[in-house]
């Protein structure tokens, strides 16, 4: 069996770009994803509190997991090593499309899965820092931080998409559809819409 697994953090993300990479890259490898796994969660959360971790459960030998980058599995090194751990031991593999890894239970694998996570999470902890050292400095030089009280970012995920979800509106096209659409999540759609009324009235 193949799996496509996709995860994102929020539900401003959207999983549409990583289902696009891999296709692609199945299409390419003459391959076909027999089941799609699909999560909206942090990384950070364990893997039993994840689809991933009763994937991982059902999985037999040979069957393979296929994701656009190994820190879709997790955000730190014990958590991505603790999944190729159990895949490798159990003969699952783990494919990547971005990172172009194919991870086995050979030697070259696990020193391969080991040196990615080792370096990864010390690049997290590099920009942790250096972000913390950037804001410690402007706050030192009197910089406000953070936008200001009571402001709102005045362009949103779906501006510039009004005339396209009034269409679909006027259609009868429901705010779940309109957002599988859009590739946003349905709060999205719907608070878009509460907030553009007039506007999208006045384009009749």
């Amino acid at each position: 069996m193949i799996y496509g697994y996709i995860r994102v953090s929020t539900d401003r993300q959207t999983v549409e770009n990583q289902r696009y990479e891999i296709n692609r890259f199945c299409e390419k490898s003459i391959m076909v994803v027999d089941k799609w796994i699909e999560e909206t969660i942090s990384g950070t959360k364990t893997v039993q509190e994840r689809k991933l971790g009763k994937l991982l459960k059902r999985m037999r030998k040979d069957d393979i997991l296929i994701c656009s980058e190994l820190s879709r599995l997790g955000r730190n090194l014990l958590m991505i090593m603790g999944i190729l751990n159990e895949c490798m031991n159990r003969d699952i593999q783990v494919w990547t499309i971005k990172d172009n890894y194919r991870l086995g239970s050979d030697i070259n694998s696990k020193v391969l899965a080991f040196a990615f996570g080792l370096s990864a999470e010390i690049e997290r902890n590099l920009i942790s820092q250096r972000t913390k050292e950037a804001l410690a400095r402007k706050k030192a030089e009197g910089v406000i931080l953070g936008r200001p009280k009571g402001s709102k970012s005045k362009v949103k995920k779906l501006t510039g998409k009004e005339a396209e979800i009034k269409t679909l509106l006027d259609k009868r096209i429901s705010k779940s559809a309109i957002a599988r659409i859009l590739g946003v999540h349905r709060l999205t759609v719907t608070a878009f819409v509460e907030e553009n009324l007039q506007l999208l009235k006045g384009n009749k």
